[in-house]
């Protein structure tokens, strides 16, 4: 790989700064790892080198001026397909839906382009974004880098796949249960889902947020500044930031870090799963933090709760299309949203209810902890032809019972790197800390980054 693609979005800024380094050049670095990756990933949609290359040469010429616009000024920059980019279609990771050029950038669009970040491409997701999967009845199928036979994750699957592929260092998902966690995980690259509010998304939705899928936790935190701007068109956009999101200094000495292993549901951890894990957690304990055996916060009635709520919901969303139309959705997503013709307007309620009853547990679990670690997944791996780890519509949520929770109690958590299987797939460690407390997790991700010493060797394409 070209040394230049391993730095950090502040090493780059630094050699754009020297004069050592131009955003075109960059580019041109960037644009030869897509070259030689992307036709075995999959990961990008509507990918314009040209426009990219005339982005750069423009944040190159505001470098030689002085004149840059932000933090990320001549950064490439993906954004997940389901992020409105002005005059592009966006087509939700299905076949059903009409190419219609969106009228405007999403806010998250917006910040990039107000700093001046190279936009070259959208990243693949399935339909709807209602998979853990590369699997799209729209997108070509999208692979993991480090194992072309096996899933990148999902929703966010384009970005997780274009982040450890190599294609510059920032790629933005969402995550309404585990969309930048999960994938972040199977990928072996850092995800970051912030506090709801934190980054304003458009549209809301109850549990979706949106965050940055990079390779080092400073990148992650360095595009924050950006990201997290308010934005009227998000009712729940949080006030402006008043503290350094560069600051990741902590001393985690008499921490008092909840160490879950069961998720009370779903898929249960495994081994190799739970040893990373738990080899993690010596790490903190080791650097001084106190580590308590913590239980569930989700139960079967809270996901079963929660899948005929999203049932009712979607298939009030696709019942007036034409049949035509609904042939076109990816059979497995038809299959499971059909289901939701039979929930009553009152289980729906009840379903809801559930996300309630989810935010009473995390919210009292954290009166007794500072943060929690956790699987981020609760499998290794599996098929990139598959639609989710058990490839069941009837089961389609039982790999998210580690991640979900924290979205529905709108708490920050990430997904770390904490090791490798014996396959050689990676295995990532959930880190989760109070409602808000953004900057928290971020300093207890790079404290873990250091001490484990990050991914020391990422994915290359197949040799010609």
């Amino acid at each position: 790989m070209n040394e230049l693609l391993m730095l950090t979005i502040r090493q780059v800024r630094d050699l754009f700064a020297r004069k050592d380094l131009s955003p075109l050049e960059y580019w041109q670095a960037v644009e030869e790892r897509i070259a030689a990756f992307e036709p075995h990933v999959q990961a990008l949609y509507l990918y314009d080198p040209e426009s990219a290359r005339a982005q750069a040469k423009a944040s190159t010429e505001r470098w030689r001026s002085g004149d840059t616009l932000g933090f990320l000024d001549g950064i490439p920059v993906t954004l997940k397909e389901l992020i409105a980019t002005k005059g592009d279609p966006v087509p939700l990771g299905t076949k059903a839906v009409e190419l219609v050029p969106a009228a405007e950038d999403a806010p998250i669009a917006a910040r990039c382009r107000e700093d001046g970040a190279v936009i070259f491409a959208k990243t693949t997701c399935p339909d709807y974004g209602m998979l853990s999967s590369g699997l799209s009845s729209f997108h070509p199928l999208s692979r993991n880098p480090w194992d072309l036979s096996q899933n990148p994750g999902g929703s966010s699957a384009g970005a997780s796949a274009a982040a450890a592929a190599g294609f510059g260092p920032l790629h933005i998902g969402t995550d309404i249960g585990g969309s930048v966690r999960l994938p972040a995980g199977w990928t072996g690259i850092f995800g970051f889902k912030p506090s709801h509010g934190r980054i304003p998304v458009d549209p809301y939705y109850v549990g979706r947020c949106a965050g940055p899928m990079t390779r080092f936790v400073e990148d992650a935190a360095l595009s924050m500044e950006p990201l997290s701007r308010t934005d009227w068109r998000d009712g729940t956009s949080l006030p402006p930031n008043a503290f350094d999101w560069l600051d990741l200094d902590i001393d985690v000495r008499g921490l008092k870090i909840g160490l879950m292993l069961d998720a009370g549901c779903g898929l249960a951890a495994e081994d190799e799963v739970k040893d990373a894990v738990i080899a993690a957690a010596h790490l903190f304990e080791q650097a001084g933090a106190v580590i308590v055996p913590v239980g569930p916060v989700i139960s079967r009635a809270m996901l079963d709760g929660l899948d005929n709520f999203w049932r009712a919901r979607f298939w009030g969303d696709i019942e007036g299309m034409s049949e035509e139309r609904q042939s076109l959705i990816l059979p497995y997503i038809f299959d499971w949203a059909k289901g939701g013709a039979g929930v009553s307007g009152v289980d729906a309620v009840r379903g809801f209810n559930q996300t309630i009853e989810m935010r009473k547990t995390c919210g009292k679990l954290f009166t007794t902890v500072d943060a929690v670690i956790s699987p981020t997944n609760p499998v290794v791996s599996y098929p990139a032809e598959w639609a989710s780890p058990t490839n069941d519509p009837r089961a389609p949520f039982e790999h998210i019972a580690f991640t979900v929770p924290w979205n529905m109690s709108e708490q920050p958590a990430s997904s770390i790197n904490c090791g490798f299987s014996k396959s050689g797939m990676p295995i990532g460690l959930q880190i989760v800390g109070p409602r808000f407390a953004d900057q928290f997790v971020l300093k207890l991700s790079q404290a873990f980054e250091t001490w484990s010493g990050g991914v020391a060797r990422w994915p290359e394409p197949p040799s010609a």
